[in-house]
């Protein structure tokens, strides 16, 4: 996402002994009717103040095409977009007053100031597509130690000083075998885990709480959030599997599953991915941690109500209606364009950020479903 938030996950490896009283969740509702909403025709002249979007067109709509905006919670949304008025777009600055000050307000009069200051915009491809994917990412929880041993042997690093330096940096295996990249790594270890896989869970979520054991034996939970990789591309374990014909199902289940039964491979396995992300270390504490990281607006996520975007189809900072139908869940809701991630390309492409735990990863592990989106610009 800057976090990235790069694609849905199983969160079963966690220990469930340290999420019983850690676990956020997002409520999936039912997607409810859209009801009659009397508003003005949408403009028909081009967009006022038009973003500088190059992988999107956007078309205006009545209200009346936006699924349940009569309906919604707006009040859950309205942290999130207090959060984007933190650093808002330039479009948004004139309405962030207005945003505050209706933080207190009613849903019928949050929803009464949306109707009279934004317009709605379905965004399609740029072929016309209204149709994309919606996935989820979600904050892994991992038990972790200050200090190497008794099981706690995967290092989760800082950058190391020469990241920027060199370009492309080590891959994930020389990283685990050179000499001179490990010299690289002596002494920038910010925890240890004990699972690679779980670490591999947590470099490509991008970011993660640690129930953290201290070198004195006291512990805490802090943050680990994600600052910078090694500048290799991505790739999927799920598809080396697949393509070495070890696994028929490359869901995180069947991960999991194929990576307790043959632990003597689980290295190779996480070598056919080269990319690596290192972490820094974030104190979590008070109301920090009833939001999730910092996403690529620069602003703290808020479970259920922040998506991660493709910035060339939806600036940050956007508010969006969403509305998806499918297995896992029926959502229609206001969320807040606040993330992005290197799976997350295209026009009407999400990733819906569910939280942190066990059962937020459950329900991100579950969530691959079709997608519609409307982003809603002032007028």
């Amino acid at each position: 996402m800057t976090l990235s938030r790069l694609m849905p996950l199983l969160a079963a490896t966690v220990a469930a002994v340290w999420l019983a009283a850690c676990t956020t969740r997002v409520p999936l509702p039912p997607t409810a009717p859209p009801g009659p909403v009397a508003v003005p025709a949408p403009p028909s002249g081009p967009l006022t103040g038009q973003p500088p979007v190059s992988k999107s067109r956007w078309v205006p709509v009545p209200w009346s095409e936006l699924p349940g905006f009569e309906t919604d919670a707006l009040h859950e949304a309205w942290n999130a977009w207090l959060r984007s008025c933190e650093r808002p777009a330039p479009a948004f600055v004139p309405l962030c007053g207005d945003v505050r000050r209706l933080s207190i307000a009613s849903e019928a009069e949050q929803r009464a100031w949306m109707l009279g200051r934004l317009q709605p915009y379905r965004i399609e491809s740029l072929d016309g597509v209204p149709d994309g994917l919606l996935t989820a990412y979600y904050e892994p929880f991992l038990e972790a130690s200050r200090t190497p041993g008794n099981g706690f042997d995967v290092p989760l690093y800082r950058p190391p000083a020469d990241l920027g330096a060199r370009r492309p940096w080590y891959t994930r295996q020389q990283i685990d075998t050179l000499p001179e990249a490990r010299m690289q790594l002596a002494d920038r270890a910010i925890a240890w885990v004990r699972d690679p896989v779980q670490a591999l869970v947590l470099h490509i979520q991008g970011s993660g709480r640690l129930q953290l054991r201290e070198a004195d034996g006291s512990t805490r939970v802090v943050r680990v959030a994600f600052a910078g990789t090694n500048d290799h591309p991505y790739k999927s374990v799920g598809r080396w599997l697949l393509d070495q014909g070890l696994v028929r199902d490359a869901t995180w289940p069947g991960i999991w599953a194929w990576a307790q039964a043959n632990p003597q491979r689980v290295q190779e396995m996480l070598w056919a991915n080269p990319r690596y992300v290192f972490f820094r270390e974030e104190p979590l504490s008070g109301l920090d941690a009833d939001f999730g990281p910092r996403g690529a607006q620069g602003v703290p996520l808020t479970p259920g109500r922040s998506i991660a975007v493709d910035r060339a189809s939806i600036p940050y900072g956007t508010p969006v209606w969403l509305a998806s139908s499918g297995p896992t869940a029926q959502l229609s809701r206001l969320v807040l364009a606040q993330d992005t991630g290197s799976a997350i390309v295209g026009a009407v492409r999400a990733d819906f950020f569910t939280g942190w735990g066990e059962q937020a990863g459950e329900q991100a592990g579950r969530l691959k479903q079709n997608l519609r989106l409307w982003a809603l610009w002032p007028k």
